[in-house]
């Protein structure tokens, strides 16, 4: 007979404790259970010093944040040169503009789904980042660290802070912070491969002053891009995933005359490709069928292009005051389409 799931037989189908190897898994489910947003990481270096402590590690607590932890050699390998594992303890904390969680208070809701074209178990969040850039990578290390049937030599486990928006524990270190010499960053992609290089970045910083206006008459509508998958904008960005903040702009500009801006917000992270964006516009009601059709055929094109099949860039109406001109708007618009996008040479 059918029942209903409730909400224990849900976790328990979504534990990812049970997941290979089960130490790894049992590591990162920990850390999905410590608030750690970028600059908000107390929480999680005291977890990893009672870590330390818990299996007899000697460790090192930087005053900005760094945790250095000592991994004596397999016996008969104490003559093996040291390697450092570094990972960073911080996550990039993003939601969905419908999920409520507080990143400083709430642990991380994961779920398991199956993908269909690969046929393998997925691991993400529900309606947040996932945190396993880096946590996967700490994770890893530690299960090493612990492990009685890795052989390794000695090491040194470094979890530095504040990589997401600084990089603030990595440009702390000093050369006596750690004694080895050879240094694995676990902060990749894939488990099996090893790169030589990283990603980079670029930020465009506008500063503009546009006077508003009183409504004439037309019609208001907030439109919003939601649905895409986001992503890091180093390691997902070959990908062509759907950039929201993107779509909407071409979506304004596709609506052609007469809109004026009142509110446009996007993105969270300037290292996340934007998931989600919205804007508040005024059209004249003769015009507004032009922007119900602008909205159509950009998701359609957002669709095909990214293969993002949840896009949606959805109206209602909504309310305002006062907005830009027209023609403030379309200098504005134009502004945003010219700011690269994608990967860069």
């Amino acid at each position: 007979m059918a029942r209903t799931l409730n909400e224990g037989d849900i976790m328990a189908a979504n534990d990812i404790t049970h997941l290979e190897p089960k130490a790894v898994w049992e590591i990162f489910a920990g850390m999905t259970r410590v608030p750690r947003p970028s600059k908000k990481e107390t929480l999680i270096q005291k977890h990893f010093c009672d870590f330390a402590e818990k299996h007899g590690l000697k460790y090192k607590h930087e005053p900005v944040g760094n945790i250095i932890i000592e991994v004596p050699a397999t016996p008969g390998h104490e003559n093996a040169p040291i390697t450092v594992l570094q990972g960073h303890l911080d996550m990039v904390p993003e939601k969905n503009r419908d999920t409520q969680h507080d990143f400083e208070k709430d642990p991380i809701r994961t779920l398991i789904d199956k993908d269909k074209e690969l046929g393998l178990d997925i691991v993400r969040a529900d309606g947040t980042t996932l945190g396993a850039d880096n946590g996967m990578g700490v994770a890893m290390a530690l299960a090493a660290a612990i492990s009685k049937d890795v052989v390794h030599g000695p090491l040194e486990i470094l979890l530095t802070c504040d990589e997401e928006a600084g990089m603030t524990g990595a440009k702390a270190l000093k050369p006596d912070s750690f004694k080895g010499r050879r240094l694995i960053n676990l902060d990749a992609e894939e488990d099996d491969f090893l790169y030589i290089g990283c990603a980079g970045g670029c930020d465009s910083n506008l500063t503009w002053s546009f006077p508003t206006k009183a409504m004439n008459g037309e019609a208001i509508h907030r439109v919003t891009v939601r649905g895409l998958r986001g992503g890091h904008s180093g390691g997902d960005i070959h990908e062509g995933r759907g950039n929201a903040i993107k779509l909407l702009v071409r979506t304004l500009r596709r609506a052609g005359q007469g809109v004026r801006l009142v509110e446009f917000e996007g993105g969270s992270m300037r290292n996340a490709i934007p998931r989600e964006a919205h804007a508040i516009v005024a059209i004249p009601e003769a015009n507004e069928k032009t922007l119900v059709d602008a909205a159509a055929a950009v998701q359609a094109e957002g669709r095909a292009e990214s293969y993002e099949s949840g896009l949606t860039i959805a109206l209602e109406t909504a309310t305002a005051d006062t907005a830009m001109s027209a023609d403030d708007t379309r200098r504005w618009v134009d502004a945003m389409s010219a700011i690269p996008d994608g990967v860069m040479g």
